[in-house]
C-alpha cells in the first residue's frame, strides 16, 4: 500500500484529472496514493471537509480514556535539548512532540466513527486521526493554508483574552505565519495574509479548547494539476508542526524526540475537480505492537515554560466525543 514514488503518482493522476486520495508521512519519504473510486472502506476510511467514503457518524457513546504520559523529568530532558538550540539561534520555534500510551474502551474504528472532527482518517489496525487543522486547500487555482498555533482550555477564566495577549503565543504564531507565507511563495504568487489569529472552538468530553488560526492565500499557475505531487512535496513537512527555519528544525526534531512520528504530523487529502482539500495529521492515535499511543505536542520558543508545555502536551490527548 505504501509507495515511495507518490509524487510521480500524484502528478500522473493530476495530469489526467483523476480524483485521488493521498496520505504522506511526516518527513515526506513515504506516501499512499489511491484513486477515489478504488479506495477500499475495509482498508481506509476518510472524511475530509465533508467528503467521505462511509455512512453517517455515530453520535453518542461513553468514553473512558486513561493517559500514561512520560514523566516530567524525561520530558524536561528533551525540552532542555530543544531549548539549547533555541538559545544558540539554531531555530526560532521547534515543535516538540511525544507519544503517550493510552487505554481506551473503543477500537480504532469506533474512535473514527464517534469522533467529531472536520478531517478524519482511519487506516485499519494501524492508526486513526481526527484533525481540526487544514494543511492546504486549492480552489480555482488559489492555494490557501490556515496555520493553527496557540491552544488554551476554556476551563481557564477569560481564556480567549489570555491567549490573545500572551506574548509567547503571539511570537509563535507570527513565526508560523511568516514560515507558511514563505512556503506558499515557493509555489505560488501574490501571497497574502487574509485573516490573522482568529479563534475556533473544539469540544472534548469535559471542556472546550480554543485554538487560534490565520488564513494565507496565493495564486497558482493554471496548469498546476500536472505537477501537483511536486507542489505538495515542496512545502512538506507542514510548517505548523515543525518550526523555523524548517530544514534545520526538522533535523533538531529527529535528533531530540527519540521516536518515529511516522504518519503523525504528515498530511492527507483528496484531489477532485481540479481542487484539493487536505489536513495535517494531528490528534492522532497509532497502534504499535498491540498497544495504543496518542501522539501530541506543541511549539517551543525561547519564552516557553517547560511545565506549561508538558501540560499542553497532556491536555491535547483527548477524543472529541460528545
Amino acid at each position: 500500500m505504501i509507495i515511495n514514488n507518490y509524487i510521480e503518482q500524484m502528478n500522473n493522476y493530476g495530469s489526467q484529472n483523476l480524483p485521488f486520495l493521498f496520505i504522506i508521512n511526516f518527513d515526506g519519504t513515504e506516501g499512499i496514493v489511491v484513486k477515489l473510486e478504488e479506495t477500499m472502506p475495509n482498508q481506509i476510511l476518510y472524511k475530509i471537509d465533508g467528503n467521505k467514503n462511509y455512512s453517517d457518524d455515530i453520535s453518542k457513546i461513553e468514553i473512558n480514556l486513561a493517559k500514561y504520559p512520560e514523566s516530567y523529568e524525561k520530558y524536561l530532558e528533551k525540552f532542555n535539548t530543544i531549548y539549547q538550540h533555541l538559545h544558540y539561534g539554531n531555530s526560532y520555534l521547534i515543535n516538540l512532540t511525544c507519544q503517550t500510551k493510552i487505554d481506551i474502551n473503543l477500537s480504532l474504528e469506533e474512535i473514527f466513527y464517534f469522533a467529531k472532527a472536520k478531517y478524519k482518517l482511519l487506516i485499519r489496525d494501524k492508526l486513526v486521526c481526527f484533525s481540526p487543522e487544514c494543511f492546504i486547500n486549492i480552489i480555482d487555482n488559489k492555494i490557501y493554508t490556515y496555520p493553527m498555533k496557540g491552544t488554551i482550555s476554556t476551563k481557564i477564566p477569560n481564556a480567549l483574552q489570555i491567549i490573545l495577549e500572551d506574548e509567547k503565543e503571539l511570537a509563535e504564531h507570527n513565526t508560523i505565519v511568516d514560515l507558511l507565507r514563505n512556503d506558499l511563495a515557493i509555489i505560488s504568487e501574490n501571497v497574502r495574509v487574509n485573516k490573522f489569529r482568529y479563534p475556533s472552538y473544539i469540544k472534548t468530553k469535559d471542556y472546550e479548547l480554543i485554538q487560534l488560526s490565520s488564513e494565507i492565500c496565493g495564486q497558482l499557475p493554471n496548469n498546476y494539476t500536472k505537477n501537483i505531487g511536486d507542489i505538495i512535496a515542496k512545502i512538506l513537512p507542514a510548517g505548523s508542526v515543525t518550526g523555523a527555519p524548517k530544514q534545520k528544525t526538522v533535523q533538531i526534531i529527529k535528533d531530540s524526540e527519540a521516536y518515529n512520528r511516522n504518519f503523525y504530523t504528515g498530511v492527507f487529502g483528496i484531489f477532485q475537480n481540479g481542487n484539493i482539500q487536505s489536513a495535517v495529521a494531528i490528534r492522532y492515535i497509532e497502534q504499535i505492537e498491540g498497544e495504543l499511543y496518542f501522539k501530541s505536542g506543541g511549539g517551543i520558543t525561547i519564552n516557553s515554560n517547560p511545565k506549561s508545555e508538558y501540560q499542553e502536551m497532556i491536555d491535547k490527548i483527548y477524543v472529541p466525543i460528545a
